[in-house]
C-alpha cells in the first residue's frame, strides 16, 4: 500500500510541471469577425487582404492542399464579385469559378510539373483554375528540415483546428512581444510565445508593420495583417459557411410556416369534437 500511494506521489510530482505549464498558456484574445453569429458574413474584401498575406507571409512555409484556386471565385469566396470593366460602380459574377478573370491570373502565376502523355517526359505548365494550391515543399521530410525538425502545419482546416478558431491564429501572430519566463529554455531557433500550447514553437514572429502592401487605404499594421489573414483561414476552413447559413435560415422560416398551418389544420380538424 506505502509503495502504491508512492507511486501515485511521484506521478503527481512529474505531472505538476506540464500541468502548470498548460495553465500558464494564455487565452486567445477575443475579436468581433464579421462572420460570427447566424447572420454574420465574411467580409469580401477583408478576405482578399488575407489571401495576399497568406501569399506573401505563410504560403513559403505553409500549404493549403484541400483548396484549389477555383474555390477563392466560388460563392462565399473572396473573389466571387468583381467590378464591372464596362459599370463603373457595379459588380459582376461568374457562375463557373474556373472563368473568373482573377482567378485565373492567380492560378497562372503558379507552374506546375505534370508527364506529357504523347513523349512521357517531364513538362512545364502553368496553373489553372482547377490546381489545388501548390505545397511549398516536396516532401514532408523536406518540410521538417527546413524548419529545424519541426514539420509545418497544413493550412486548410487549420482555424477548425485548433481551439479558439480564428482568435487563437490572430492572437498567436501577434503574441511574440511577451518576456521569455525565468522556467523557461529556449533552444537555439526556438521561439516563446504564451498563446501557443506549451509557450515554445519553431516558429518565429512573421507579422511587422509595413510587411505587406494593400492596394486600399487598410492600414499596414501586424494587428490588421494578423486579423486579415486570420478571416481568410476562417474562410478556407469553412467556405460554404455563408451558403449554409442562407439555408439554415430557410429551412427555419419553412418550419415556422409549417408549424403555424399544422395548427390551424389542427383547430379546424378538432373544432367540433368535445375534449
Amino acid at each position: 500500500m506505502k509503495r502504491f500511494i508512492a507511486t501515485l506521489a511521484a506521478l503527481a510530482a512529474l505531472a505538476s510541471p506540464a500541468l502548470a505549464a498548460e495553465g500558464e498558456t494564455h487565452a486567445p484574445e477575443p475579436y468581433d469577425f464579421s462572420w460570427e453569429g447566424p447572420f454574420g458574413r465574411f467580409d469580401d474584401r477583408q478576405l482578399q487582404r488575407g489571401f495576399q498575406v497568406y501569399q506573401e507571409v505563410c504560403a513559403s512555409c505553409h500549404s493549403m492542399d484541400l483548396l484549389s484556386f477555383r474555390n477563392l471565385g466560388q460563392p462565399g469566396g473572396p473573389f466571387e464579385f468583381l467590378p464591372d470593366p464596362e459599370h463603373e460602380g457595379e459588380l459582376i459574377s461568374f457562375a463557373n469559378p474556373n472563368d473568373n478573370p482573377v482567378v485565373m491570373s492567380i492560378a497562372s502565376g503558379y507552374t506546375y510539373t505534370e508527364i506529357d502523355l504523347e513523349t512521357g517526359e517531364e513538362m512545364d505548365r502553368a496553373g489553372i483554375p482547377a490546381d489545388r494550391f501548390p505545397n511549398p515543399y516536396a516532401n514532408p521530410a523536406q518540410a521538417a528540415a527546413s524548419n529545424g525538425g519541426a514539420l509545418p502545419p497544413d493550412f486548410s482546416v487549420i482555424v477548425k483546428a485548433r481551439s479558439g478558431g480564428a482568435e487563437y491564429i490572430r492572437s498567436l501572430l501577434l503574441g511574440y512581444d511577451y518576456e521569455v519566463p525565468e522556467d523557461v529554455t529556449l533552444l537555439p531557433g526556438q521561439h516563446y510565445n504564451p498563446y501557443f500550447a506549451g509557450g515554445v514553437l519553431a516558429m518565429g514572429p512573421q507579422l511587422f508593420d509595413g510587411a505587406v502592401s494593400y492596394a486600399d487605404d487598410t492600414p499596414q499594421t501586424a494587428e490588421q495583417y494578423a486579423t486579415d489573414v486570420a478571416a481568410f483561414l476562417a474562410w478556407a476552413s469553412d467556405p460554404h459557411m455563408e451558403q449554409r447559413k442562407s439555408m439554415g435560415l430557410g429551412v427555419m422560416i419553412f418550419l415556422l410556416i409549417f408549424s403555424i398551418l399544422m395548427w390551424l389544420a389542427y383547430r379546424q380538424v378538432w373544432a367540433n369534437v368535445k375534449h
